[in-house]
């Protein structure tokens, strides 16, 4: 007999009953280091007390007018996120699907009020994870997404993740933009290379493309800067953000310069959930955080000291730690075959430390962004335990070895 609940999901064996920090408390009383944040959600940790603040506040007073109304927190937010980012006007939604399925919408939208409509087809690269709708399964072509629920939709054009080459020989007299993320995440924790973007960058301008930048996981905070791109130096005309953005508050975004966001007048797009007060609300409040002098400075040196603990872990247990990859707190561990992700996950899971797996044989650390020293070292512990128990052959590190 199927469950109330549609069974879509291989849940863990637990339910949480309240977090604080870093660190979530299960049902059974269990307590868990949670270094996969809600799936890099959870920006700020469980219960941040200046989230809660501004979400009281907000509940007390009012939830939901829609989008038929002006929304005061809504226009002050929208400031602030174009005053911070490379935007001149901001599209909000739900979730980081809606905001790459809008995103993919203006992108056409563009070229059809500008006199070419013949310009539809989108470059997206190989590896990526856009959402699960038809239009972003399709943008992606992951064929362990799409399975049963084909055809894809056309419009597509995929290329190797990196490759300039062949992203300039896909480029064709109906290609609009090119979407890509800076750091893929469920692809298995790869980050584009400045050149990379850079290039892709004076591709799109020598053959006149929109540049769609998906940071639903990557952005707002998650490498160290605002937006993962800015490493890079460059600039998208679109960009869909979530995740983050709220810190466990369903929220999304649609960033766009003038050029692009000036061609979706009243009526051409719209939802009725997006930038309701509650989420507005809550998206300043992480604003607040993310912005405070210091705050990303920190997680840029805090990325550094976990990289380096990781390095040191790999270094060690070469049988179990193949790579480690990403920048800032979206880092990544790639298992060394034949072990499988999965079974590392849960050998940590069983430790008391919560990681989310990817391709790639990957496992994803994707830790609060408000995370210390101490969180650190304590989740290096469960690490390198978990690791001990997976490859019990290798002898423990003799202190002071190189």
């Amino acid at each position: 007999m199927i469950p109330a609940v549609m069974p879509t999901y291989a849940r863990a064996d637990v339910a949480f009953d309240c977090g604080e920090g870093a660190y979530l408390t299960a049902t059974d009383g269990r307590r868990f280091l949670d270094f996969g944040s809600g799936i890099a959600v959870d920006a700020l940790g469980h219960c941040h007390p200046h989230l809660v603040a501004a979400l009281t506040a907000q509940a007390q007073k009012l939830w939901h007018t829609s989008n038929l109304y002006g929304i005061p927190e809504q226009e002050r937010y929208a400031e602030r996120l174009v005053a911070a980012s490379f935007a001149d006007s901001v599209f909000f939604c739900n979730s980081g699907a809606e905001a790459v399925e809008g995103a993919l919408k203006l992108a056409r939208r563009y070229w059809h009020e500008t006199d070419h409509p013949e310009k539809v087809r989108v470059i997206t690269c190989t590896g990526a994870f856009h959402g699960r709708t038809m239009a972003t399964l399709s943008a992606a072509g992951n064929a362990k997404y799409l399975t049963g629920f084909g055809p894809a939709l056309e419009g597509f054009d995929q290329v190797p993740f990196g490759n300039l080459n062949e992203l300039r020989d896909r480029v064709t007299p109906e290609t609009a933009a090119i979407l890509v993320e800076p750091v893929q995440g469920e692809g298995g924790i790869r980050a584009a290379s400045p050149e990379f973007l850079k290039g892709l960058r004076a591709a799109a301008d020598e053959y006149d493309l929109l540049v769609i930048f998906d940071e639903v996981q990557c952005g707002f905070g998650r490498t160290g800067k605002l937006f993962a791109h800015e490493w890079a130096g460059v600039t998208p005309d679109i960009l869909a953000a979530a995740k983050g953005i709220a810190s466990g508050f369903p929220c999304g975004a649609i960033l766009a310069t003038e050029r692009t966001a000036s061609q979706l007048p009243a009526g051409s797009h719209g939802t009725t959930f997006g930038g309701n007060p509650l989420a507005m609300a809550a998206a300043n409040a992480v604003l607040d955080v993310i912005l405070d002098d210091g705050f990303l400075e920190n997680v840029q040196r805090i990325g550094g000291h976990l990289r380096g603990r990781l390095e040191d872990l790999a270094a060690a247990r070469p049988d179990v730690v193949a790579e480690v990859r990403g920048s800032g707190l979206i880092l990544g561990l790639r298992i060394a075959e034949p072990l499988v992700n999965a079974d590392f996950a849960k050998a940590c899971f069983e430790r008391g430390l919560l990681l989310v797996p990817a391709a790639e044989n990957v496992v994803r650390i994707l830790p609060p962004l408000i995370i210390g020293e101490a969180e650190v070292d304590e989740a290096l512990a469960k690490l390198s335990d978990a690791a001990a128990a997976l490859a019990p052959a290798i002898p423990e590190p003799v202190s002071g070895d190189a």
